[in-house]
């Protein structure tokens, strides 16, 4: 089982910016994937975006343009750069990752934009 341990949440105002981080307990060379979902108070979890083994990266519509998805394979972990935030954006944020069709999660991360 694949540890995937974030940080980088908190509160910020809109407009902000945070940056989440997510690193994995062993390479991340041969996973399939890795992105980030979230999930809203009472809303089902959604993909935020996500990086594909060979680099293609996914967007969630709401986010194209503000967030960005990154990859360090050296240091096994993933990052979302999130600007402009918006209060729509709050949500416990998760880490995820596939590896030979086993889907790992982090614990979540609390990310709240409010004025």
């Amino acid at each position: 089982q694949v540890q995937l341990v974030e940080s980088g949440g908190g509160m910020v105002q809109p407009g902000g910016s945070l940056r989440l981080s997510c690193t994995a307990s062993i390479s991340i060379f041969s996973f399939n994937y890795m992105g980030w979902y979230r999930q809203a108070p009472g809303k089902q979890r959604d993909l935020v975006a996500r990086v594909l083994s060979g680099g293609t990266t996914n967007y969630k519509d709401s986010v194209q343009g503000r967030f960005t998805i990154s990859r360090d394979t050296a240091k096994s972990t993933v990052y979302l750069q999130m600007n402009s935030l918006k209060p729509e954006d709050t949500a416990v944020y998760y880490c995820t990752a596939s590896q030979y069709g086993r889907v790992s999660w982090g614990q979540g991360t609390q990310v709240t934009v409010s004025s």
